[in-house]
């Protein structure tokens, strides 16, 4: 098989296309034929290098898969050749990506692929839906009739967080950084779009909340934008972090009382602990999309396998507007 392979950590130079051995499906595990992949934050952070959770080297990236089994491993039941599915399921220590034409994946991290979505479109979804799933609905302390914050409504994650909240009954607002992203943002849902170039959070709070602040604050950009989210959530809320690897001061959210959930999706993966949530979550969120309750937002750059180096770039560049897909098979 062509497998696009990272040679050296750093630049994305490093990735080199070569043929490899086709994987085979261990016991539990899939053969998939892969259709597309999708680059995430964390791919370009693991290519980068300095990470616990960084592969040996040379290593095959790609966390996000959409393609059809070809084959399944001892005491795999769910699943059978010619089946569609999609899923977060490798690219990280120990386990190979997507980015080949073949990848055996453990069984328990994948779902049948909604059959309304393109392989493109379902590519796009695993990782960034069960991040924005784990943080609203089995942290939070439910949606419906809530004021929901979601920053960064264009963003990988934040597009789903939007539309996971309003699918579950949120009055929802979200962030956007010029008026055609702020018309995607309304177009997923969002009751309302804040342009945070012009206002401070204390200004959209009282606009928005009279001042109250928001029982849910979903944070998908990280950094100093915790403070932010603290700042927007109203007395005993609730903020959901998915980037916090900073030192902060939790005097505001002492102040508030406001319970503060931290999710690192890869968890699962990682620790091997409690891999079927992953599945589980794929299959509801396969549901929302045949509802019609829930979408993904793809940039209009299109990559191949070939061009996967070009895909990494646009991710980091911060220019793409939703997720980066590769084509590979």
């Amino acid at each position: 098989m062509k497998a696009l392979v990272l040679t050296d950590f750093g630049d994305a130079d490093n990735f080199e296309l070569r043929e490899m051995p086709d994987p085979q499906p261990g016991p539990g595990q899939v053969l998939v034929r892969v259709a597309a992949t999708s680059v995430n934050p964390v791919d370009y952070k693991i290519r980068h290098g300095g990470s616990a959770i960084a592969p040996e080297l040379p290593a095959i990236l790609g966390m996000d898969v959409a393609g059809t089994v070809e084959a399944v491993g001892d005491g795999v039941t769910g699943f059978g050749p010619g089946d569609e599915v999609y899923g977060c399921a490798g690219g990280l220590r120990g386990i190979p990506g997507a980015l080949a034409e073949r990848m055996a994946a453990d069984a328990r991290l994948l779902a049948p692929k909604p059959p309304s979505l393109s392989m493109r479109e379902a590519a796009a979804l695993p990782l960034v839906s069960i991040t924005a799933w784990d943080g609203l609905i089995d942290r939070v302390r439910g949606l419906d009739g809530r004021r929901v914050l979601v920053y960064g409504g264009t963003g990988g994650v934040g597009h789903v967080a939007l539309q996971l909240a309003k699918a579950n009954g949120a009055w929802v607002a979200t962030t956007a950084s010029s008026e055609d992203k702020a018309g995607i943002c309304r177009d997923l849902g969002a009751d309302e779009v804040i342009d945070y170039r012009q206002e401070k959070p204390e200004e959209y709070v009282a606009r928005l909340t009279g001042g109250a602040g928001f029982d849910v604050v979903y944070d998908s950009i990280g950094g100093e934008n915790l403070d932010r989210a603290f700042q927007a959530a109203g007395l005993s809320g609730e903020v959901v972090s998915i980037v916090t690897r900073q030192t902060y001061d939790l005097s505001p959210a002492m102040s508030k009382g406001l319970s503060l959930h931290i999710v690192f999706m890869l968890i699962p993966m990682i620790h091997d602990r409690n891999r079927a949530h992953h599945g589980e979550i794929l299959r509801g969120v396969g549901n929302l999309v045949e509802a019609g309750k829930l979408r993904p937002l793809l940039d209009e750059h299109r990559f191949t396998l070939e061009q996967g180096a070009d895909a990494h770039r646009h991710l980091e560049s911060g220019k793409a507007v939703g997720k980066v897909v590769i084509d590979v098979g």
